[in-house]
């Protein structure tokens, strides 16, 4: 049977131990800590003593006790529900002019790329910090118009989630490359027809560029609501989570009852509650696809 079928043990024994360090890797570092956290999320553990089995009273006491994570949550919602559509909006607006010919074309996209590259670096974060807060740029020009002597962005509750937003949108060079991407698969005689039947700059773009590029935007949706949902390094960096718990996001706080209130069960079962409601957004932008997603083959997925 195996010569008839080429199969030969040899060489698969030789495959699995070629990937072999990868198997371990990933057996090691990713299947055993998911399964003990899943676990550790339902016991009380300080990583001090040994664990304790309380069952979902880590869940019953998140949902119905701690009002500091309903208020991360509520924080995380909002941040995703303005930063992801902002960001995908500028990348979209910012792909479409780099889209066009120009000179030094190539030198645009490696300036307007150059963010995503060192946008989510601890660097970036702490001289984001100090341009909106006290005594920073933005400080001194209220300042000089006399609007105020000292202004701090970051340290005002009102406007701190803000900062954080704009540090996201601003790191949109990986969305703008894929949405070039896909505006240079759309095919120019989709653009020659609609001009010859009279068509202007809104109706093609609403007419073909939106649907050619909705499984593009699609894609960048589902990614950058993921991202959106697991931003931790920009919240921790500038504010901390501050100032009264208004950069709060949800990874900052499961952080925090970790490591600063050793409760690693509750932040287990935080991880946990994280995972569905991500599975759960993925699966509702998957849904709604059906209806504005456009395909060569069929309209939806």
């Amino acid at each position: 049977m195996s010569k008839i079928s080429g199969y030969n043990p040899k060489s698969t024994i030789a495959g699995y131990l070629f990937i072999s360090p990868w198997l371990i890797g990933f057996l090691c570092f990713t299947i055993i800590p998911i399964l003990a956290s899943l676990y550790i999320s339902f016991t009380k553990y300080d990583l001090l003593s040994s664990p304790v089995w309380v069952g979902i009273k880590n869940f019953q006491r998140l949902f119905f006790q701690d009002l500091r994570y309903r208020k991360s949550l509520s924080i995380t919602f909002l941040y995703v529900a303005t930063a992801v559509p902002l960001r995908l909006i500028f990348a979209l607006f910012i792909a479409m002019i780099l889209c066009q010919k120009r000179r030094l074309l190539g030198l645009y996209r490696l300036v307007y790329y150059l963010p995503s590259i060192i946008g989510g670096s601890v660097a970036v974060a702490l001289v984001w910090r100090m341009f909106f807060g006290s005594g920073g740029p933005i400080s001194l020009a209220a300042a000089s118009l006399g609007i105020k002597k000292t202004i701090s962005l970051i340290g005002n509750p009102k406007t701190a989630l803000a900062t954080i937003i704009a540090l996201y949108i601003w790191q949109f060079g990986s969305s703008m490359l894929i949405f070039l991407a896909g505006l240079k698969n759309i095919p120019e005689s989709f653009y020659e027809a609609a001009v010859v039947d009279g068509a202007g700059s809104l109706i093609k773009f609403f007419r073909i560029t939106l649907p050619l590029l909705s499984p593009v935007i699609l894609f960048n949706l589902i990614m950058q609501t993921i991202h959106g949902f697991l931003m931790f390094t920009q919240a921790w960096i500038i504010t901390r989570g501050g100032p009264m718990d208004a950069t709060l996001v949800y990874v900052v706080y499961m952080f925090l009852r970790a490591f600063q209130f050793y409760d690693m069960g509750a932040a287990s079962a935080m991880a946990w509650v994280l995972l569905l409601i991500i599975g759960f957004f993925t699966m509702f932008i998957f849904a709604t696809s059906r209806r504005w997603v456009y395909y060569e083959t069929k309209v939806g997925i």
